[in-house]
């Protein structure tokens, strides 16, 4: 139990601190809403879960320096660049807390598709999420390394990415949230894609310096 909460522990102090997927959750609820925005959660949850599983199955082309996770890099640097701009591009230009009429049913399945791909991208292409959890597998011992210690491990790491996800999504989408942030998004949006933009150049360049 002692090792169960200790790796469970670091999990979850690992998931308090802002990355790209914070961003994206943020601004999905602002800009359309916490349904959309719990959209992107799931696909956020899913990439994770593809990680764990891979994790916690020794899979090694996912390992540090194999050509797999290389590549991997490269196009998570790449979406977060293009996260980055997107975000640039459309500040300002979305509607707070604009409720969907009956005729805008069909756009708002299109919103939350969208939503979850890009959830599940921001989720995949980060090689930080591979590293975590590899180094997370790496810790587990004795009758911890068992297949169904690591069914126990997988499943809590999914529910509790999804559930802190869904509360982030659900905080920043409140009506009242909404108001107080109607006049601040375009900054909150530039500084965000300013910071997805840096950190993937950051990436890049420490790539470069190997």
């Amino acid at each position: 139990m002692q090792q169960f909460l200790l790796i469970a522990a670091a999990h979850f102090l690992a998931l308090l601190s802002p990355g790209p997927d914070f961003f994206l959750i943020a601004r999905t609820s602002l800009a359309s809403g916490w349904r959309s925005a719990g959209a992107a959660c799931l696909g956020i949850a899913l990439a994770n879960g593809v990680f764990i599983v891979t994790a916690f199955a020794g899979v090694a082309a996912l390992q540090p320096g194999s050509r797999l996770f290389i590549a991997l890099q490269l196009a998570g640097c790449g979406y977060l660049l293009y996260l980055g701009l997107l975000f640039i591009r459309h500040a300002g230009k979305s509607a707070l807390g604009v409720a969907a009429s009956p005729g805008q049913a069909a756009a708002a399945r299109t919103t939350w598709r969208r939503a979850a791909c890009m959830g599940f991208l921001s989720g995949i292409l980060n090689p930080k999420n591979a590293l975590f959890y590899a180094s997370l597998a790496a810790m587990l011992t004795g009758p911890h390394a068992s297949v169904g210690w690591k069914l126990v491990y997988g499943s809590w790491m999914f529910s509790i990415v999804l559930l802190w996800d869904l509360l982030i999504a659900a905080l920043i989408g409140n009506p009242a949230v909404l108001r107080r942030f109607a006049r601040a998004l375009p900054w909150l949006e530039r500084i965000s894609g300013g910071l997805l933009i840096a950190l993937a150049l950051g990436v890049i360049a420490a790539m470069w310096l190997r």
